[in-house]
Order: C-alpha cells, then structure tokens, then sequence
C-alpha cells in the first residue's frame, strides 16, 4: 500500500470509482475533440493497468457468453475501460483514487442516461479474486436485458399502435 490506499474498500456498485486521475492542477480531461478522445483511448489501450490487463483477458474474444467487449472506449465526453455495446454495459477498474470521486458519480450518471450499466471493481478485486469477477460479469450478461425505453413505452394511437375495439 502506498499510504493513499485504504485497507476495507467500499463497493464498486455503490457508484465509486471509474475515471481517470485528473491532469496536474487538478483539473478533469474533458475529450471535446474526437481526435483528443481517439488518441487518449489509443494511449490507455497501449499502457494498460495489471487490473485492466486481467479484466481483459475475460472479457477479449467473445469469452463471455458469446459478447464482444471493447477496451478503452470513447462515449463523449468519456472513455470507459471495457464496453459491451450489444448489452450497454461497462466495466470498469478502479483503483483507490477512485473512492469518494463527485467526478466519477457525474459520470456514471451521464452513462446510466445514455442506457448504460456501469459495473465498478477494485483493482484489489480483480486481482484476488478473478473468478468471482467474472462470474459477476458472466451473471450479468447471462441476465435478461431490459428493452430499450422506446419498446417499453405504451403504444401510441397516433401512429397506429394499440389496441382496437372496434368502434372506431
């Protein structure tokens, strides 16, 4: 431990953790430019953490039920660790400097309007107990997905939809 670290983490699925360290001065990345966001992901992708290391080599090659896992991703203004787009979940590993992050919970409440689960585990976690992890991820995307909002919307008459009695 380096000092920063605390010895009981709290769980990753209350919203702790998820983004990268802020720039020196404290100030967040924001990636406006698609060209910024690119080559930030292209960076991460080639300097993975030992977490991110182990988290990927479950989720790479359609390892999980037959799900295809993106590393490093862009949804603007953001990059994620891992993404499964067909499920709209991400994964994320985080470290200590993660705990407590006002950053991290704005974000994944960003995420969570954009239709997406954000699962969080501490680097600690993936480490230790690899299987565990996996199995949580495996649970996950072996559950039923709800439809997207747009299906799970009453029908409209104007367009149709809906039930007829036929009076009218």
């Amino acid at each position: 431990m380096d000092g920063h670290e605390q010895s009981a983490s709290p769980s990753p699925f209350t919203g702790e953790g998820g983004a990268r360290p802020a720039e020196p001065g404290g100030r967040v990345r924001n990636c406006e430019e698609p060209t910024d966001a690119l080559l930030r992901a292209q960076k991460m992708r080639r300097n993975p953490t030992p977490a991110e290391r182990r988290l990927w080599s479950m989720v790479r090659d359609r390892r999980m039920p037959a799900y295809k896992f993106r590393r490093q991703v862009a949804i603007r203004p953001y990059i994620v660790d891992f993404c499964c787009f067909e499920r709209r979940l991400i994964i994320e590993a985080d470290g200590s400097q993660h705990v407590g992050s006002e950053y991290d919970r704005r974000r994944d409440a960003f995420l969570k309007r954009e239709g997406f689960t954000v699962f969080r585990f501490w680097n600690n976690d993936i480490l230790d107990n690899p299987s565990g992890v996996f199995e949580m991820i495996y649970a996950a995307l072996a559950s039923p997905h709800p439809p997207p909002a747009t299906r799970r919307a009453p029908p409209s008459p104007a367009r149709g939809e809906g039930r007829r009695n036929g009076n009218g």
